[in-house]
């Protein structure tokens, strides 16, 4: 269940929430890249750029994200036990 009416008001469920969250995220990436780049969005020409820059930008994050992954896959997360040492005690 996405909405849930409850005595106090509407709850969110979990997918949501996500969602929410992510569309935040991508919008404060689109102001950032345009207060940043001084674009005015009422010019095409600022328009292409705008796209150009925003593409760029969600590429890398996507590209980051599987360097990222990898790196977590390739890591060796057991604990390195000592030969020597005498662990039965």
């Amino acid at each position: 269940m996405l909405l849930r009416w409850t005595g106090q008001g509407i709850l969110l469920g979990d997918n949501v929430k996500i969602v929410i969250v992510l569309l935040m995220f991508f919008l404060i990436g689109m102001f950032f890249i345009i207060s940043e780049n001084n674009l005015a969005l009422n010019c095409s020409e600022n328009i292409d750029k705008f796209v150009g820059m925003y593409s760029l930008w969600l590429s890398q994050i996507f590209d980051n994200a599987g360097a990222m992954t990898g790196n977590v896959i390739r890591m060796n997360w057991l604990p390195e036990i000592n030969k020597t040492a005498n662990l039965s005690g």
